[in-house]
Formats: C-alpha cells, structure tokens, sequence
C-alpha cells in the first residue's frame, strides 16, 4: 500500500481530456501570448471556406499555422509551398486534436523584419536632421512646362504617367532620365539621375519639377528609394521632387523627403499638372463672367451718360434761359441809351444854350468887361512888381535868413547878388 501511493502521488483532481488540453491552452496563450517566428511554408491550403493552413517548419521542427479569412488583408503573392516567410501570431491550441497552433495576423516575406528596422533607423536618423521637415517643403508650379521623370524606361509607371500627362497637358515636354530602379546599385543610378536633372545643362532647358517613380512590389523590391543616398539626393535638389514609389499603402523615405508624396504614378501624373479640359472650363466660365461684368458695366455706364445727358441739358435750358433775359434786358438798356436818342437830347440842350446866349443883354456883358478891368488894377497895384518899383523891400522872418548865406535881390531895374554877415 505504500508503494503504490509513492508510484501514483494522491491528486486533487483528475483531469478530463478536453479540461487537460483547455488548460494546457490557457497556459501557452498565456506565457506566449503574440509572438514572431519565421520558417518556410510546406503544406499549404486554401479552404473553401476561405481560411489558409500551413506548416511552418525549420531543419529542426514544424508548426501549424492558420489564417482566418477575415483576419488578414489578400496577399499580392499567393502563398506556396518552400516560401521563406516571417509570421506574426498568437499560440494557441486546437482542441479537437490537442494540437498547437498559430493564429497567423500578419505573414511578410522573410528579411522584411530586417529591412523595417533598417527602415525605421533611418527614418528617425533623416527627421532629426530636418529633412522631413514640413516647412523645407516646396510648392510645385502650377503651369509647368518641363519636367523630367526617373524611372525604369520599361515599366508600366512610365507608361502610365505618360498616357496621363498627354491627356491632361499635350503642351508639357517630359524629360526621361532612364534608370533601374531595383536591385544592387540602383539607388546610386535614381541619386545621379536626380542630380543630372536638377543642375542646369547645355543640353535640355532648365525643368519645373522631377518626378522620381517606380511601380509597385514587395519592401525589398521598393529598397532602393529607402536608401540614404537617394534622400540626399532629393533633399539636395534645387528643383522640386514628387515621389511617387509603389502603391498607396506603400511608403518610403523618399516619399517623406519629396516636396510632394504622390499614391501612385498615374496620381502623381495628376497632381503635377493642371487638366486641359478643367482649364478649357474654367477659362470659359471665366470668360462668361468677364462678359456679364462687362456688360454690367457698359450698362452702368450707359445708364450714367443718360442720367448725366439729362442733367446737362437741363442746365444748359437753365443757362440759355438766363442768357436770353440778360441780352433782353441789354437791349433795353441799349435801346433807352441809343446814339440817336442821345444825340438827340444833345442838339436840344445845346439848341437851348444857344437861344438862351442869343437872348442874354449886352449890358450883362459890359458890366463884367468892367469887373474884370477893376479887378485887374487891384492887382497891378498891389502885386510884388508894383511893390518892387517903389523901391520897398519885404522881409516877413528873420528865419528866412543866416550869415554867410548868398542870395539874390530882385530890383525894379534887375537883379543884384549879396550875401549876409
């Protein structure tokens, strides 16, 4: 009896298979809870039901993994068997079969881990610097006329910018700098090119703006545009730079460095320059409301001429009028004043002088002759010649003269000089 109780310890529960395995499930949901683990896909599935299953397994062991349909975003790859794939999950257990499993979230190639810290790395190195910097950012030209784009000459962006920018502005010249935009080396070529576009040359006009572009692809295909020589290179550039690398989900540091981040390519077309028909619009309504303001003016003007026609021509009747009632009453002051009606009155009044001198008596006239005669010999005897031939001499002050002072004496018989002591 005791050695059976030292074999099989006493326990305090015994445990059922589904209570064992919930347990065990807690236990490891619990202590892992979400966890990153990378290997290589073998056995994979497509449900119906539109879940995934696969194996994740490495030279040493294997896992089950399962993608729920409504957990994870359509892949751009399919999934196949011998991928090298990094997954992001939660363990767990499936209890049916007393398996554990991972709950797949997130599934990227393998590396891409990697190249996000690069990423991130980098970021944070370029912001610091300031060439995220918002207010560093540039203004594109509204009306450019040359631009010059960077990308590979045989993929589909090109193209696709090229159909958009004919369509919505035939007058732009385009400047291609050829370039690859994957692989080793290809960041160096994208940061010549930007460069080569951005320094004035004797070969093509100065540009308006570089747009640097490459379709979409997975993080390592887009590497080259997360590279530092290549965000230098647009931070340096003295012609403003629109990025537009990828899809929209899909950001690099070129993106943050541009003066603009376009979605895509053909969005990038779109939003560097102005659509013909949009102009050809706008240019229109323009137009039409340039007419009506005009119209409203030469109304406005029209209106102002006839309003200041009528004031004008109630001036000039109110100064006519006042013309005609000043020459009317000249003419009747000419008319009482006339040569005729003056000369008239002129031959009366000296008409009457003459019959009155006719009537005047002679004797009138002797007695004034005699007058005139009397008066005469009063001054003839009183007068300073009479005085000077009696031989008088007048001194009215003694003021009027001073010694040594010359003067001269009038005398009846002349005149003599002398001068007082």
């Amino acid at each position: 009896m005791q050695l059976t109780a030292d074999l099989f310890p006493q326990t305090s529960k015994v445990f059922t298979v589904s209570e064992l395995t919930r347990n065990i499930r807690g236990t490891l949901e619990t202590k892992f809870g979400a966890v990153w683990v990378q290997g290589e896909i073998s056995n994979y599935k497509m449900h119906p039901s539109g879940h995934q299953y696969f194996t994740l397994k490495d030279q040493r062991a294997q896992i089950s993994c399962v993608i729920w349909r409504d957990t994870m975003a359509p892949l751009r790859k399919p999934l196949a068997d011998g991928a090298q794939v990094q997954v992001y999950g939660t363990v767990t257990v499936f209890e049916a079969r007393g398996q554990y499993q991972l709950n797949v979230q997130i599934l990227q190639p393998r590396g891409v881990g990697l190249l996000q810290a690069k990423f991130e790395a980098l970021k944070r190195k370029l912001e610091a610097e300031g060439l995220f910097a918002p207010e560093r950012k540039r203004p594109l030209p509204k009306f450019p006329r040359r631009i010059g784009i960077i990308t590979s000459p045989s993929g589909a962006a090109i193209r696709d910018m090229l159909n958009v920018l004919r369509r919505r502005a035939p007058w732009l010249q385009i400047l291609i700098n050829p370039v690859r935009v994957q692989g080793t080396g290809a960041a160096q070529e994208i940061a010549v090119a930007i460069r080569e576009l951005a320094m004035r040359s004797e070969y093509w006009q100065p540009l308006d703006l570089i747009v640097v572009t490459r379709g979409g692809g997975s993080i390592e295909d887009l590497w080259e545009f997360n590279e530092e020589i290549v965000a230098r290179a647009i931070f340096h550039s003295a012609v403003p730079t629109v990025s537009a690398v990828g899809h929209e989900i899909d950001f690099t540091i070129s993106d943050f460095v541009a003066d603009l981040r376009a979605p895509t390519p053909s969005v990038a077309a779109e939003l560097i320059v102005p659509d013909i028909v949009d102009l050809q619009r706008q240019i229109e309504g323009r137009m039409r409301l340039l007419a009506r303001q005009l119209l409203n003016r030469v109304r406005d003007a029209q209106q102002r001429l006839d309003h200041g026609r009528e004031t004008l021509q109630r001036c000039l009747a109110h100064n006519i009028d006042a013309m005609k009632r000043a020459i009317v009453h000249a003419l009747r002051v000419l008319q009482a004043r006339s040569p005729v009606h003056e000369l008239m009155m002129r031959r009366n009044r000296f008409a009457d002088l003459h019959r009155r001198l006719l009537a005047c008596p002679g004797h009138l006239l002797d007695n004034a002759k005699h007058r005139f005669q009397r008066v005469e010999g009063i001054l003839r005897v009183l007068g300073p010649d009479a005085t000077l031939r009696r031989g008088g001499k007048i001194i009215s002050t003694i003021a009027a003269v001073r010694p040594k002072m010359k003067i001269r004496t009038r005398v009846s018989d002349g005149e003599f000089g002398s001068e007082i002591l």
